[in-house]
Parts: structure tokens; sequence; C-alpha cells
């Protein structure tokens, strides 16, 4: 007999015992019971006089036992024969948002009467407007009825918020309904056309950028092994390239992986990436307004983007989540560049508008005029890989999104990002009063600022240390953002005005 196995029969021998001694009974019939890979044992069945009497005692005795044998379960661990995925093993680090909570929670367990605040991680904190959750109930009772309910809708997406779309953010573009892909999120689709463009691809993105448009592209390779995709995150433009084995090593020396082509973004070049000296790539990403730096580029800058495309037979992956964002003549979509839906297709989402980063629902446009090098559209193979790995976003999400995008909604969304917006100001103005340069803010929930000659992340861990406040390392979103911290708008107002006059009380 096995240690194990000796342990669960004395523990259940000790307590048989005191079980039937306590009970008075007699009659016993054993039982095995197994579990799966791991032990097998015998329970004494006892035949009660008494349920009511015994019935307690017996629960406590099955508990006890059932506790000794899932916790021997664990002592002998298993191990399948499928061999792990060795791009996975390329990753450098963890990811950047988990590290932070895990900073985090270590410190709230250090500190655990401090008031910590987060400004780090971009999710949004204020209620949707309730003009567009009405809606979403309303659709929701009306799936208790008979004549009401539906069940799976097209994949693409329901045709009137295709419509509703495509006439909000792309009227005068050229972009029609049905070059709309209506999507539970841009990151699901990030990940989606990676499998659309395969794992022999090559790609460049922005330094810094936000880590999912790496790690997609590392996924995406893992997703067409796998032959299928699902939520696929940040390093997703770069670790997503890694795990799919699009690139090469992790060059410690200049912190980059090979392979991957990134286009330093700095505060000397205008946060936009000197194109004479990025190489031919098929995949461009590029997210503007840019996270994590705040900036957006204008339309002098994406016009040679495009060119850049043309003159290189690229593909432009333009991510407009924060367009809506916006103050000045800066473009809000790729396709008011001229050309441009001959090279790009942009993805974009309801979730820094509306506050759906739990609802879920985005949208990628796709031209119909963007080929691949044998002139076959692109959308076409998209709808392929939609209809293949998606089964449609919620028709509950989506009727909330047709109220996202109704004159009301629309009014709505415009002072959920106003909010939003006077926080950037109050964290600009903050770091600006104690001399620090500050990029961003103006057509961005994100500010970015520099602490010269310092670690990125010895200043996240400084201001969680000192002042309780999360915020981003810049080196986590890329090597072009070590020296820099982002800190985010998403926040309640008192929380945003809290955090700031402790930043103040801190580098005064």
């Amino acid at each position: 007999m096995s240690a194990i196995h000796q342990n669960v029969s004395t523990s259940l021998s000790a307590s048989t015992s005191t079980f039937l001694a306590h009970n008075n009974l007699k009659s016993l019939k054993p039982s095995h019971v197994s579990v799966a890979g791991r032990l097998s044992a015998v329970v004494k069945c006892v035949a009660t006089p008494s349920a009511e009497k015994t019935g307690a005692s017996f629960l406590s005795l099955f508990n006890h036992f059932s506790i000794l044998t899932v916790g021997a379960a664990f002592d002998e661990a298993y191990n399948t024969n499928v061999a792990r995925n060795e791009n996975l093993a390329k990753l450098q680090a963890g990811y950047l948002f988990p590290e932070i909570a895990r900073r985090r929670n270590a410190h709230i367990a250090k500190n655990p009467d401090a008031k910590v605040i987060s400004l780090g991680i971009g999710d949004t904190t204020e209620p949707i407007p309730e003009v567009i959750t009405s809606a979403m109930s309303k659709r929701s009772e009306v799936l208790s009825t008979v004549s009401g309910y539906s069940g799976y809708g097209a994949e693409q997406g329901e045709q009137k918020l295709r419509a509703a779309i495509a006439s909000t953010y792309y009227s005068g573009l050229g972009i029609e309904e049905n070059d709309i892909f209506v999507s539970d999120g841009a990151k699901s689709d990030i990940s989606r056309l990676q499998v659309l463009f395969g794992s022999n691809v090559t790609m460049a993105v922005q330094d810094p950028s936000y880590p999912v448009n790496i790690l997609c592209f590392i996924l995406f390779l893992l997703a067409s092994l796998l032959s299928a995709a699902n939520e696929l995150l940040y390093r997703a433009y770069v670790d997503s390239s890694v795990i799919l084995g699009q690139t090469g090593l992790f060059q410690k020396d200049v912190e980059k992986y090979a392979n991957i082509e990134y286009m330093r973004c700095t505060p000397e070049n205008g946060f936009f990436p000197d194109l004479s000296t990025v190489g031919r790539t098929d995949i461009i990403f590029f997210c503007s307004p840019n996270n994590p730096t705040g900036s957006a580029a204008s339309r002098e800058q994406l016009t040679k983007l495009v060119q850049f495309a043309k003159e290189n037979g690229s593909i432009i992956v333009y991510d407009s989540a924060y367009a809506m964002y916006v103050s000045d003549d800066s473009p809000r979509s790729i396709f008011e560049i001229p050309g441009a839906k001959e090279v790009a297709l942009e993805v974009s989402s309801f979730s820094k508008y509306a506050g759906f980063t739990g609802v879920r629902l985005g949208w990628t446009a796709i031209p119909k005029e963007l080929h691949y090098s044998d002139g076959f559209p692109v959308a076409k193979d998209f709808n392929r890989i939609v209809c293949t790995c998606f089964n449609g976003a919620s028709n509950i999400a989506q009727a909330g999104g047709l109220a996202c995008v109704s004159p009301e909604g629309i009014k709505a969304m415009h002072e959920v990002v106003g909010f939003y917006k006077e926080n950037t100001a109050i964290i600009v103005d903050t770091f600006d009063s104690l001399g620090f340069k500050v990029y961003g803010g103006k057509n961005a929930p994100y500010v970015w600022v520099h602490f010269p000659g310092r670690s990125s992340w010895d200043v996240f861990s400084e201001i969680l240390e000192k002042t309780h406040v999360v915020t981003t390392p810049g080196s986590g979103f890329g090597p072009g953002g070590e020296g820099f911290v982002r800190v985010s708008a998403f926040g309640h107002r008192e929380n945003v005005l809290e955090a700031c006059r402790r930043f103040k009380e801190l580098y005064k």
C-alpha cells in the first residue's frame, strides 16, 4: 500500500470507528471509489436505523473523506504526453498587466490599511449610459417571449448595426455595411486577423505600443497551428508573433525580438516613425490615437504611412479604438486618407466610448478594394475565418451597440468621453506643475510622463510604495517606453484628484 493510500485508509478507519460508535451502527457494505488517474479507496457505506439521526454525521464523514482524497490526488501530479509549444518559452517575463496586478496585490498585503488607487490598466470606471443599458434590457426581455426569441445570428453582425456603424463612423469615406464585421471586441478581431494572414507574414509595430498588438501576432501563429483563435492579449502585436513562431529569440542587448520591425516613436520624431529607416514588412500595426503615448497622427503623417504601405505592398492594420477622443483635426479613421482603402483595414470598439469593456462589442472594417497579391479580396477570406471561428457577437450586446450609434447614444458617449478627458486635463496639469515633461492627454485618455535617466519599473515602484497609486511602466510597451510611465484617466473623479494630490506630495 502506498503512503497516500495508507494515509487515507488510516484516517478513514479512525473517522469510521468514531462515527459507528456514536450512532450504534453495525451494518457495513464496502464500495469502491476511484479518482481518475490518481488513487482508489474503499468507502464503508452504512445502513442506519434513522436517517435524521445520522445524516449529518455521515455527511461530515463523507466530506472528510472527500477532502482527503482530493488532497491526496494533487500530491501525485499527472503529466500528459502533449509537448509544450516551444515558442511560449521564448516569451520574456510575464504579461505586463498581470505583473502589475501581482505587484499591486503584494503592496496591498504589505499595506492593508492603505487606500490604493489604480490609474494603471486602462479599464473604464463610469457606468454605461442609461439609453444604452435600456436598449440591452429591452432586448433581453424580448428574448423571453416566443415571438421575440432569436438564437444564432449572422456571424458578420446584425444588418442594422453594420449599416449604422458605416453611416456613423465612415460617412462619405466609401465604407459600406458589407465592409463591416461586428465582433466581441478589438482584441478578438486582432487574433482573427492573425489567423487570416497566416504564419509566414512579417510585421512592424510601433515602439512603444499596446502589448496586445505584439502578443496577438505571436499568438496568431499559435492560433494558426491550432486552427482556432480566441481572446488574445497584448503583446498581441508582439508576443503573439513569438508564440506563433514568427520571430527569432529575444535579444537582451537591444530588448527586442528578432524578425520584428520596431518603428520607434519618440518625442523627438513627434511619436511618428521615420519611415525611411523602416524595413519592408507584410503587415504594419498602427494605433492612433496611440496607446500608450496618447499621441494622434496628423493627416500629413498618415498620408506618408499610406504611401509607404503602397510602395511596399503592405497592409496596415489600423487601431482606432480612441478615435472619439480626438479634439483637433487629426484623422479619426485611416480611410480619411486618399488611397487607404487599397492598403488598410481598421479595427475599433465601443469599449472606451460606452464603457463596453465587459459587454464586449467592436468591429473591423475591411474595404472591398483591399486585395492580396493575387487579387483575391481580403474581406472574403476574413468572412470565412469569422464564420468558422465565431458565432457572432451577443444579440444583447448588439442591441446596446445599435443604441450607441443612435443620436441619443452618440450624445451620451460624448459625455462619457468628455468626463475622462477632464480627468486627463487634471493629470496633465498636475505633472506640468511639478516640472515634468508630459505628452499625450489631448486626443487620448492617457498621459505619458517622462522620467529621464530612470527605469520605468523603478518609477512605478516608487509611486506605488510612496503614494499607493498604480501606474503603468512605459517599458512594458516596448523598449521605446523606457524612462516613461503611463497614467490612465480612467478613474472616478475623486480618485483622480486624490492621486494627483499624492503626486504633488511626492514630487513637490
